[in-house]
């Protein structure tokens, strides 16, 4: 039976049945500020202080001071001492963008984790990083081919994917059957606020909870509680019921 790898969100790990599968790649799904990133470095943050499993996180969108104030921002405030130490190591926007071509990315990449003893991976974000690409065939193709790089190093990691539709089963795009799992983050406006919520719509080789739970983005990073949130994306018609 395959190990399991703690997402590092308690509520969430129960949802999986105790974590992610070892060197999977699992796809992060959901609209700008749903809480992905955080998530991210909660991944990767909690792999080292409570599994002593070290960490990479490649990012095509923010700057590392960018990361470090964001893990800060929720309380991981050693965050930045683990960095410094090479737990946790971070390839930025300035050295992943500095060419333009998927090779010289990759490269850089495999420079990294190649003979070293990581376990975790975040890449952030999966859709800045198919603009290296022109069509469907070229991107189907390097991400199976990333997918398969990821495992061969032994990594266990989350892709995470911007995406403009609120509600997931309106937009399925080629990546989510190409990864081993998709998790959703969501949020729906309120009158003081948003409401947050995660699904796990899809995890291979794993029994998994496929209801809708409600979250908290705070001190500590993300809490997921373990009290469905009413609704189901799969019978959805035009907005959830609550």
């Amino acid at each position: 039976m395959s190990e399991l790898v703690s997402t590092g969100v308690e509520g969430l790990d129960s949802i999986l049945t105790g974590g992610i599968t070892e060197q999977s790649t699992v796809l992060v799904s959901g609209n700008p500020g749903t809480g992905k990133s955080i998530f991210g470095i909660q991944y990767l943050y909690t792999g080292v202080t409570d599994h002593d499993e070290r960490g990479v996180y490649v990012s095509f969108e923010e700057d590392e001071a960018d990361i470090r104030a964001a893990a800060e921002s929720v309380g991981f405030d050693d965050f930045g001492e683990l960095v410094d130490d090479d737990q946790i190591v971070i390839l930025d926007k300035r050295q992943m963008l500095r060419e333009t071509d998927f090779s010289t990315a990759v490269d850089k990449l495999l420079d990294t984790i190649e003979g070293e003893d990581f376990d975790r991976l975040v890449l952030d974000s999966l859709s800045m990083f198919q603009l290296f690409f022109e069509n469907e065939q070229e991107k189907r193709t390097y991400l199976l081919k990333f997918s398969d790089i990821l495992k061969a190093n032994g990594l266990t990691s989350l892709l995470i994917n911007e995406q403009g539709a609120v509600f997931p089963d309106t937009e399925v795009g080629l990546e989510n059957f190409l990864t081993d799992g998709n998790i959703y983050f969501i949020q729906t406006p309120t009158d003081s606020g948003v409401n947050r919520y995660v699904w796990v719509a899809k995890m291979r080789k794993q029994d998994i909870d496929t209801d809708i739970f409600p979250m908290e983005i705070g001190q500590g990073g993300i809490t997921v509680h373990e009290r469905a949130g009413g609704f189901s994306m799969m019978s959805r018609s035009d907005e959830p019921s609550f």
